[in-house]
């Protein structure tokens, strides 16, 4: 598979998203202030892929459109984490900003997903 055919297949886009999350949050610090802001942002960002699997083996077109809504939600949460940690920890604002990017691309596809769904 080519890489831009693999940059559309959703289930490896959203475990490498995970996986980048997961990398990128151990890298922040484990303070009072770090420790909270990493544990949102860790289960945001791996709850992207994991209620795009949910939707995927969806029991009808009606849970499908709520997981696949969740998958867009969570996909918005890790993006507000990439934002908070991008304007308040100096150091990590080159680092969050693929991630963040990431996160914008895959919350547009699922809202855009959602909404063909729905019609």
């Amino acid at each position: 598979m080519s890489k831009k055919a693999a940059k559309y297949d959703l289930a490896e886009r959203t475990t490498d998203f995970a996986v980048q999350i997961i990398s990128f949050a151990k890298k922040l610090p484990g303070n009072s202030v770090g420790r909270p802001i990493k544990k949102q942002l860790v289960k945001s960002g791996t709850s992207v892929g994991a209620n795009y699997a949910e939707a995927d083996c969806a029991e009808s077109k009606k849970d499908f459109r709520h997981k696949i809504g969740i998958a867009g939600k969570e996909a918005r949460e890790a993006k507000y984490w990439l934002e908070i940690i991008g304007k308040s920890f100096n150091q990590f604002r080159k680092a969050v900003k693929d991630l963040h990017t990431e996160a914008d691309e895959l919350y547009r596809i699922f809202v855009t997903i959602r909404k063909k769904a729905e019609e």
